[in-house]
């Protein structure tokens, strides 16, 4: 019960039938209604009494839509950001937003040096060169990471276990963060450097910081200009911290390497190319998914699917905290509250 009323009316979207099962063990005294779908249009009426409302990434909850949710009092999204929510709107309206600050920290360090190697020793490379036939070893040739220096743009919870990573391979770590701690740089053997030096000394820069509008194109031209010719740059953050076309022109041009790209943008109209078919759609839209196919058909590229997060721990540490966010709710308390 929540408030002496009825059931409190709970809805997850974008979620997988165990997930259904796990939350409905959870939660079974509340009204709960889930969607494997994420919120489209004509989703708003059917969710327009529920109370609270969960979301992973790929439901946008603009000012449109959450003005069609009168009863909506709490959001809950399954993601560590929350830049899909329009905060603002929320904090006008008294909805609260809480999010997951913290579950795949371990995850998406490991994904990040998944990319890695699959850039540096050629495994995705190798593995096209085999489909077409061809088995020479020339064009293969990898290099070690041990004595290579790591850049690491964003030294929080996800960097620091990747700068960990990195000295375990006998990598030399750069970091920048707005934020430093010298006890941390010291312990793990690594060096605060500004954004300009890291680009120009790193082998390897792995991006780690969120999408705002302070990092929005953080790597354009000229900053994808002073990075190495030999260099690799890594994504599992947000596609928009990258500039798409300066990163296709680096590549084309062969000032960087390769890159690995857990996330791009316009990652959404890629999986939703099917459905796009069947409605007009801006020419913005029709060029970023021509920019993307064409980026990612690349040798030099490694592309997976928003998939750094994707392991069976962190899916359930993700639920644990969801459903833990909600139940303070319901109790009048705050845990991690964006608003």
């Amino acid at each position: 019960m929540f408030g002496g009323r009825s059931a409190l009316k709970i809805a997850f979207l974008e979620v997988k039938d165990w997930e259904r099962d796990y939350l409905t063990s959870q939660l079974g005294d509340c009204e709960l209604y889930f969607s494997s779908e994420r919120l489209s249009q004509g989703d708003r009426p059917a969710l327009g009494a529920f109370e609270c409302l969960s979301v992973f990434i790929y439901s946008p909850l603009n000012r449109q839509v959450l003005a069609g949710l009168p009863a909506l009092r709490f959001v809950a999204t399954r993601s560590t950001g929350f830049d899909h929510i329009d905060i603002d709107y929320c904090r006008e309206r008294g909805v609260g937003v809480a999010h997951v600050p913290s579950y795949g920290e371990y995850t998406v360090a490991e994904h990040t040096f998944a990319l890695i190697l699959s850039l540096s020793r050629n495994v995705h490379k190798s593995w096209r060169h085999v489909l077409e036939g061809k088995f020479e070893l020339a064009a293969l040739t990898g290099f070690d990471l041990k004595g290579k220096t790591l850049g690491v743009v964003g030294a929080g919870k996800i960097g620091l276990h990747v700068i960990k990573i990195g000295r375990d391979f006998g990598m030399r770590v750069h970091a920048h963060d707005v934020r430093q701690d010298d006890f941390l740089a010291e312990l793990l053997g690594f060096q605060y450097v500004s954004l300009d030096q890291l680009l120009a000394e790193s082998d390897i820069v792995s991006l780690h910081l969120p999408h705002t509008p302070t990092t929005y194109h953080l790597l354009n031209r000229e900053r994808l200009g002073q990075m190495k010719r030999s260099a690799l740059l890594i994504n599992t953050a947000r596609g928009q911290l990258v500039d798409t076309d300066a990163l296709m022109e680096a590549l084309s041009a062969g000032s960087l390497a390769g890159a690995g790209l857990d996330v791009i943008e316009g990652e959404e109209l890629i999986t939703e190319e099917k459905a796009l078919l069947h409605q007009a759609q801006p020419v913005e839209a029709l060029r970023a998914i021509v920019r993307n196919t064409l980026l990612l058909k690349r040798d030099d590229v490694v592309f997976t699917p928003h998939n750094a997060f994707n392991s069976c721990e962190a899916l359930l540490r993700i639920l644990d905290t969801t459903v833990a966010n909600i139940q303070a709710w319901r109790h009048g308390e705050t845990l991690n509250r964006v608003v």
